[in-house]
C-alpha cells in the first residue's frame, strides 16, 4: 500500500474486499451458469451480448487505453465518464458526514454534489478573475487543505468554464506539498483540446495524483459514458473495491475501442486542430461585438462570456435556434454565458444571432 493510500484511504475500507461478481474470476468453460443469467438471448440483442454480464473492467479496452495514455493498466480504472471516478474518490477518502474536500469555483458542479451526497464538507476557494483571465490560486487550495484537513483538491484543466490551462510544474507543486495529507484530483475532461501534456506525465514521482479522462469530449463518445482515472497502483485497487461491479456493458466497450484505433485517433487529432482554428475565429468574433464585455481566454471546446445583458443574449440565441449553457447562477458569473465551439457554420450562426441582437439592443 502506498504512502497516500495508507495515510488517506478511509479506516473501515482497508480491509474492505468490494463485491465479487461472477465475472471477477478468471475461469473457462463451454457451459456458463455460474451468473443466474437468462438461458436464453433477448429477441432485440442482434449481436447476442446483452445476455451475459460484461467484465468488471473490459481487460482489451484498459489496455488500450492506457497504451493512448503511456500508464499501465494497473493504474487505470475505466468507469461511467469521469463522473465515477469523483464519486469513487469521494467514497474512497471521505469519511461520511466528517470528509473534506476542496475546490476553485465556478468550476465542474460534480465534485461539490458528490461531496454533499457523502457528507463531507466542501471548502472553497475561489478562482481569482485577472488580466489572465480567471485563475485558480493553487498556493491557497494548498493552504486551504493543510488548515482544513481536506483529503481531496480537486482541479479541472482546462478549467470548466473558466478554460484555464494549468502549468504542470505548479500542479507538482501542489502534490509534493500536500503528500501523505491529501490527494491532489486532475479532471483533464478537455485537455485534448489543449494540445498539452497530461499530468499523467506526474504519477511516477508523486503517489497522491489521480488524473481523469473521458472519451465524450474529444472523441465524441458523450453518450457511451466512458471515462477512466489513473493514479498508483494501490490507489486504483482501493478505488476498485468501492466500484459497481458492472459500469460499462461490452457494445459500450467495443465501441470505445473502436474510437481508440489508430486510424479513429488520427481523425480525433484533425479535429482537434479544427476546434482550436475555430475557437480562435469565434473568440474574435465575439470580442467585435457591441454589447460584449469580455472573451476569456480557454483551452477547452468553448468559450465563456459576459455581455452587457447576458439574458438578452441567451434569449436571442435561442430565438435563433443556438442553445448556449446559462452560467448567470454560478458564482461570480452573474453575466455569462458559456458558448461550446461547434462547427464553422455553427459559429457563424453564434455570430449572426448576437450581432444582430446587440446592433439592434433587443433579443
Amino acid at each position: 500500500m502506498s504512502v497516500t493510500v495508507r495515510a488517506l484511504l478511509r479506516e473501515d475500507l482497508r480491509d474492505f474486499g468490494g463485491y465479487k461478481s461472477a465475472r471477477s474470476e478468471a475461469l473457462a468453460g463451454e457451459i456458463w451458469l455460474n451468473a443466474n443469467e437468462s438461458a436464453w438471448t433477448n429477441p432485440r440483442d442482434v449481436g447476442g451480448q446483452l445476455r451475459r454480464y460484461p467484465s468488471p473492467q473490459p481487460e482489451a479496452l484498459r489496455a488500450r487505453l492506457a497504451q493512448v495514455y503511456a500508464v499501465a493498466p494497473a493504474q487505470l480504472l475505466i468507469g461511467r465518464g469521469s463522473d465515477e471516478a469523483i464519486d469513487l474518490l469521494v467514497r474512497a477518502f471521505c469519511v461520511p458526514g466528517q470528509g473534506r474536500i476542496v475546490i476553485a469555483p465556478p468550476v465542474f458542479g460534480m465534485y461539490a454534489v458528490y461531496a454533499r451526497l457523502h457528507g463531507a464538507e466542501v471548502i472553497e476557494v475561489p478562482l481569482r478573475d485577472g488580466a489572465e483571465g480567471l485563475c485558480a490560486d493553487l498556493p491557497g487550495l494548498g493552504d486551504a487543505a493543510v488548515e482544513k484537513g481536506a483529503t481531496l483538491v480537486f482541479l479541472c484543466t482546462p478549467g470548466n468554464p473558466s478554460g484555464e490551462l494549468l502549468a504542470l510544474p505548479a500542479v507538482a507543486a501542489l502534490a509534493q506539498r500536500l503528500r501523505g495529507r491529501a490527494i491532489v484530483v486532475v479532471d483533464e475532461a478537455y485537455i485534448e483540446y489543449a494540445d498539452a501534456p497530461s499530468a499523467t506525465t506526474l504519477l511516477e514521482e508523486h503517489d497522491n495524483l489521480a488524473v481523469l479522462r473521458t472519451l465524450s469530449k474529444a472523441h465524441a463518445l458523450a453518450g457511451a459514458r466512458v471515462g477512466c482515472v489513473i493514479a498508483s497502483a494501490p490507489m486504483i485497487d482501493a478505488l476498485r473495491r468501492c466500484q459497481a461491479p458492472y459500469p460499462v456493458p461490452q457494445p459500450v466497450a467495443d465501441a470505445a475501442q473502436a474510437a481508440l484505433e489508430p486510424q479513429a485517433l488520427a481523425l480525433t487529432r484533425s479535429r482537434m486542430d479544427a476546434v482550436r482554428e475555430a475557437r480562435a475565429r469565434l473568440q474574435d468574433g465575439l470580442r467585435g461585438l457591441a454589447g460584449v464585455r469580455r472573451v476569456y481566454p480557454s483551452a477547452g471546446n468553448f468559450l465563456l462570456v459576459r455581455f452587457a445583458d447576458a439574458g438578452a443574449a441567451f434569449a436571442a440565441l435561442l430565438a435563433a435556434g443556438v442553445v448556449v449553457r446559462d452560467m448567470r447562477a454560478m458564482p461570480q458569473l452573474g453575466d455569462a454565458l458559456r458558448i461550446s465551439v461547434g462547427t464553422a457554420a455553427e459559429c457563424r450562426r453564434v455570430l449572426a444571432a448576437l450581432g444582430a441582437s446587440l446592433a439592434d439592443g433587443a433579443p
